[in-house]
């Protein structure tokens, strides 16, 4: 169903690039894949895979199914307004915008009657390994479904309230740099304890990757798998309690609430 569909994605930086690599790893037609970027020569490698890239925005949506926008918070109301003329009410518009709720972007497209929903994912969609985070209360079931077909097939996804849109930003799209930061320090102490850098990443990597699929597939709670690898006066708990006694969870748990009330502030 989705593959019959032609895609835009309007503002092809990291995001909207990462959801166009995503697509053509999963084999989504590359005739039915148009991307635009105020510098197209940046989308050159997506050209010389067959994908029509440009810098009309305009001409771009005209023949859309389905118009992702992925640009910059400061400039999506400019490029709304300039296509809003040119939007069909069949169309389905898809904000990937932080910060720019459902009603703002319908007040910038002023007389349009297009649908309007958002969608939250991380840079791991380039890969299909995204958690993305949907908000579509207009939407049709049909509609629906091509959501879900869309992002699941580039990772997981969840329908959520808008409001916790902001919440979803933190956790997925800048939680992504978060367990980059905790994987880097994980190298940092494994080069410091005598492994070369490119071992000591080969392991963190698969370590992490290793815990997340553990919480997945077993559906346990963290402190349940914590508890198998935890033994009295063991090397682990005392790693652990050194860790909380510094304020690791602390300063995590802090780094995602000032991230949150970054956001919070713009929004006023």
């Amino acid at each position: 169903m989705l593959t019959k569909n032609k895609i835009t994605i309007i503002g092809t930086g990291n995001l909207g690039a990462s959801i166009a690599g995503g697509l053509l790893k999963n084999d989504f037609p590359v005739e039915n894949i148009r991307l635009t970027r105020r510098n197209k020569v940046l989308l050159q490698p997506f050209a010389e895979k067959g994908v029509t890239v440009g810098s009309n925005n305009v001409e771009a949506v005209k023949s859309a199914d389905i118009i992702i926008v992925a640009v910059k918070p400061f400039v999506i109301n400019s490029i709304l307004e300039e296509i809003a003329p040119y939007l069909q009410n069949n169309q389905l518009l898809v904000s990937v915008v932080s910060g720019i709720s459902i009603e703002k972007i319908k007040t910038s497209l002023s007389e349009s009657k297009i649908t309007v929903c958002r969608a939250m994912p991380n840079t791991a969609i380039a890969i299909n390994q995204s958690m993305t985070c949907i908000s579509a209360p207009q939407t049709t079931d049909y509609q629906k479904n091509i959501l879900v077909e869309l992002f699941s097939g580039l990772g997981e996804s969840v329908f959520i309230n808008e409001e916790l849109m902001d919440s979803a930003t933190v956790l997925a799209a800048c939680g992504i740099a978060f367990v980059m930061r905790f994987i880097r320090a994980m190298v940092q102490g494994g080069i410091e304890i005598g492994f070369d850098s490119k071992t000591a990443s080969l392991i963190a990597n698969q370590t992490v990757k290793g815990a997340a699929e553990l919480l997945i597939q077993n559906k346990l709670h963290p402190e349940e798998e914590i508890d198998k690898v935890t033994t009295p006066k063991g090397y682990t708990i005392s790693g652990l309690n050194e860790m909380e006694h510094n304020g690791f969870s602390s300063s995590l748990i802090k780094g995602i609430l000032t991230s949150y009330k970054k956001i919070e502030k713009a929004n006023l």
